[in-house]
């Protein structure tokens, strides 16, 4: 069995030194930017002009195939999202030479969950290039009601909750942190952007961890009040929010977090190791 374990983690790690694969997931980071700088205007929308698209990736998506050849950059970003996704697939199976230790481990699993987050977000696109309804928050609404017609369903989404709570604290240690930097080449950077580049990625996964925080907070509220509306993610945190006087200004700095993240996506597209 290891032997056949070893051989497995010998071609992936063969794989994963790709030259067309590295090109690829870089422009990859390059789309995932995208994503997020739409993302985070429609948010900054949300705040101030009021908005009533979809306030997560998905309506970002949605935007940017409603503009001129944006069906086409879709497509290209599908195909970088696809190659970040084959890329953290290597990643998680190969891992990182030497001792297994737990926080390699974490790595490895982290890296799965990346790749499952890139061919999702991948899937979603191209829904949106083929017209149908990519809405993430119809579709977190629609399997909480249907979760929630019986208490252990009910339980079931407010442990969802719990766990997105989680997931959101732990991006934001993340980003206050700086861990991410261990996946950067910062001695590549130039002196003048280094602590730019670190500052904007500790800005973009703040804010992220803050809106992910506040959507597992809905979660439970729904689960609690038989409210299928909360349920649906990053949409119904960032409406939530613009629905409160102090939240309206909360909701700014996360999309301006958020923005930050995009153009930290650009930085990594040169920056990140891979």
């Amino acid at each position: 069995m290891s032997s056949t374990s070893s051989n497995v983690r010998y071609h992936a790690s063969r794989a994963a030194d790709s030259k067309p694969l590295e090109f690829l997931a870089r422009g990859g980071f390059v789309g995932y930017g995208i994503i997020h700088l739409l993302f985070a205007w429609i948010a900054l929308q949300l705040a101030f002009v009021g908005s009533g698209k979809e306030s997560d990736q998905s309506g970002a998506l949605t935007e940017l195939a409603r503009q001129p050849f944006g069906k086409t950059l879709l497509v290209i970003i599908v195909v970088g999202l696809f190659a970040m996704a084959l890329w953290q697939a290597f990643e998680a199976v190969v891992g990182e030479s030497g001792e297994q230790t737990r926080s390699a481990i974490a790595e490895r699993v982290m890296s799965g969950i990346r790749a499952v987050l890139y061919v999702y977000l991948g899937w979603l696109a191209i829904k949106v290039i083929q017209g149908a309804n990519a809405s993430m928050g119809d579709k977190s609404e629609s399997k909480s009601a249907g979760l929630m017609q019986s208490d252990g369903g009910r339980f079931l989404v407010g442990l969802i909750g719990v766990v997105v709570v989680g997931v959101g604290i732990g991006i934001f240690i993340y980003g206050l942190k700086r861990k991410f930097t261990k996946h950067l080449n910062v001695q590549q950077m130039p002196q003048t952007t280094r602590q730019p580049i670190i500052r904007l990625g500790m800005s973009g996964y703040m804010a992220k961890g803050v809106a992910y925080t506040v959507a597992g907070v809905l979660f439970v509220a729904a689960a609690v009040t038989y409210d299928p509306d909360k349920a649906r993610g990053l949409d119904a945190a960032l409406k939530t929010l613009a629905g409160h006087p102090w939240g309206v200004w909360l909701l700014g700095l996360i999309g301006l977090g958020i923005a930050a993240f995009g153009v930290y996506c650009m930085a990594q597209a040169r920056y990140r190791k891979i």
